[in-house]
């Protein structure tokens, strides 16, 4: 004789574990946080380029939704990913204003470090880092709509409802983010290496 499954816990909804969350229910938490942080780790790694910074954005962004979960409200249309982009955004970005002197200069040291023997592969892996010390010296909103938009995967909407402004001026933002980019590229000879490899 089969017994009855109970139906998966994980099957729950972000929105009703936050009103779960918003009663005190430390196991909907936990919930939450287990199957969200990493993609907000991934967030906010990509806005400041630092491991401990980004753990720390996201650990006080937790901790800020469990200390006052009703800053979420369902009935004014939130959804849970775009509300939480937000908080974790902000939170991000004031570890940034925090420690704004510090420097930013290992990026290549990394890749050095990181890559692989190949030419190429090693090339590849100095440009990604060059494009990504590029995003962070970007304005902060530009590169907070850069990085929702592109890295993601947010939808222009879904992005302008994250950071509070309207879809026009957030193509606005990327607009400017894509050109500044595009010109630092260039200015370091990224992008000359690129046609130059593509004529050989």
């Amino acid at each position: 004789m089969k017994a009855l499954k109970a139906a998966a816990p994980e099957e729950d909804s972000d929105e009703s574990l936050m009103l779960l969350i918003k009663n005190g229910d430390h196991q909907a938490f936990a919930q939450l946080v287990r199957r969200h942080s990493g993609r907000f780790y991934a967030h906010a790694w990509r806005l400041s380029g630092n491991q401990a910074e980004a753990e720390d954005s996201v650990q006080d962004a937790f901790m800020k939704l469990w200390r006052n979960p009703a800053g979420f409200d369902a009935a004014k249309g939130h959804r849970f990913l775009t509300w939480f982009y937000r908080v974790v955004t902000n939170a991000a970005i004031d570890q940034q204003r925090r420690k704004r002197d510090r420097a930013d200069g290992d990026a290549i040291d990394r890749a050095v470090s990181a890559a692989p023997l190949q030419d190429q592969d090693f090339q590849e892996r100095r440009k990604a880092e060059a494009l990504e010390a590029a995003i962070r010296q970007l304005p902060e909103r530009q590169a907070t709509a850069l990085t929702l938009c592109f890295t993601e995967g947010l939808s222009n909407a879904d992005a302008a409802e994250a950071m509070e402004i309207n879809v026009k001026a957030l193509e606005s933002l990327l607009m400017r983010a894509k050109k500044t980019l595009k010109e630092t590229m260039a200015r370091q000879g990224w992008l000359d290496m690129e046609a130059n490899h593509g004529h050989t």
